[in-house]
């Protein structure tokens, strides 16, 4: 009996020295401290640095450019007309040569149309711009807040592999004295297992958060980031028909929509002035061989309103009108979605409040209070070691979906605001 018990022992020692948690994974690396990074830095350099943003600004200021164009008159055109020419080509013995300038004027009107087309155009690129920048912030908040779930999961878990260590050491202490079994130090050996089986994998998403992150700042992906700040997690008043109306006012993608049917306005106006006739002046200059020199000149115009040309223009007309009636469904059909969008994420958010108030004032106390319990009974007995686990594993994972729910709620908020397209 007594070789046995020996025995056991040494197997014991054995398997601590194998399956025993380094000190520096239980407690985590203190060997420096990390710098805390707030999300309001991260945002302002994502604005300053992402190359989305960098394009689309760009694609404004290329857009602005159209504006001088589109007011401008066509280029002046200079001609030399030579007449009765002799057939050795020599041009200085022309009877006649005329020098003409003329410039094209198009329709009253037609011009500052073109020009307010371009103004439109020129603003539904800054709402895009102004969209992206709305996407951006929402992708730094969402992945920002992933970011931080990961590191509050690995310290939750750093804690479990404390717990798991006491454990050990209860089970370890009363199998010596002939109080516990060997099943219940093996248990306790597979629960430190199952922890280390499930920290790579929370190390992984945590470096993919990072790396997502950074590719938003335009960082390299393995740049160092610091330690993130805990975000609110407090529920917040919110007005479903407040945030819809102000979403229909503020959110760049229907104002871009807006943009697009005043802009197919002004084409509407433009392809009914095309119906007018527009006006060519040239001014000429004529030099004579064996006459007096003198001036002339030409004035033309075009008839767009000839039974043969006339359906063009009628066509051009009724193309702007079915653009217009296109951009007034995309429109509509974008009202509605962002109606829709905000009332589910109204509700979303509906729900993750009640799950906050319920883990914060009545499952994870219950849980703590449930594992001392458990933990009491253990050690006088009164209750076994599946017991304790199963109370320990309750209260992890009822800390992780505190961290989940409070992470849920930033990121839903992240989204709201990226819809409504202001902060909230």
């Amino acid at each position: 009996m007594q070789r046995a018990k020996r025995f056991c022992e040494q197997w014991l020692l054995l398997s601590i020295l194998l399956f025993g948690l380094p000190g520096h994974i239980l407690a985590g690396d203190q060997s420096f401290i990390q710098e805390i990074i707030k999300l309001g830095p991260l945002i302002q350099e994502a604005l300053q640095n992402n190359p989305e943003l960098v394009a689309e600004q760009a694609q404004v200021e290329a857009m602005q450019e159209r504006v001088p164009q589109s007011n401008s008159l066509d280029d002046p055109e200079f001609t030399i007309r030579l007449w009765n020419t002799p057939n050795s080509l020599n041009v200085t013995r022309s009877d006649r040569t005329i020098y003409g300038l003329a410039q094209q004027f198009p329709f009253p009107g037609t011009l500052s149309q073109q020009e307010h087309i371009a103004e439109k155009i020129v603003e539904q690129a800054e709402q895009r711009l102004a969209g992206k920048k709305r996407e951006v912030i929402a992708a730094v908040k969402v992945t920002y807040y992933e970011w931080f779930y990961t590191h509050q999961a690995i310290e939750i878990h750093h804690q479990e592999a404390k717990r798991l260590k006491q454990f050990f050491e209860a089970a370890t202490a009363k199998f010596r004295v002939g109080k516990g079994t060997q099943v219940d130090v093996l248990k306790a050996q597979v629960e430190q297992s199952k922890w280390f089986q499930h920290l790579p994998i929370l190390e992984q998403k945590k470096e993919s958060a990072g790396a997502r992150l950074n590719t938003i700042l335009n960082r390299e992906t393995h740049a160092p980031l610091g330690v993130p700040v805990k975000p609110i997690g407090e529920p917040r008043a919110l007005s479903l028909e407040h945030l819809q109306n102000q979403a229909l006012q503020r959110r760049p993608e229907i104002l871009e929509a807006a943009l697009a049917v005043e802009q197919f306005d002004s084409t509407i106006k433009l392809a009914k002035l095309q119906t007018y006739p527009h006006l060519r002046m040239e001014v000429q200059r004529w030099q004579n061989r064996n006459a007096d020199d003198g001036f002339g000149g030409i004035v033309s115009m075009n008839l767009p309103f000839a039974f043969w040309t006339k359906p063009k223009y009628d066509a051009g007309v009724r193309e702007a009108m079915a653009h217009r009636k296109v951009a007034q469904f995309r429109k509509r059909t974008l009202e509605n979605q962002t109606r829709f969008q905000i009332q589910d994420l109204m509700a979303q958010i509906e729900a993750k409040k009640k799950i906050l108030n319920l883990y914060k004032t009545t499952v994870l106390p219950q849980a703590k209070l449930m594992l001392r319990a458990a933990m009491a009974g253990y050690r006088t007995d009164r209750t076994d070691f599946l017991d304790l686990i199963e109370a320990d594993r309750a209260l992890l994972t009822y800390q992780l979906a505190l961290v989940r729910a409070v992470v849920d709620w930033e990121q839903l908020l992240a989204k709201l605001e990226r819809v409504v397209g202001t902060e909230l």
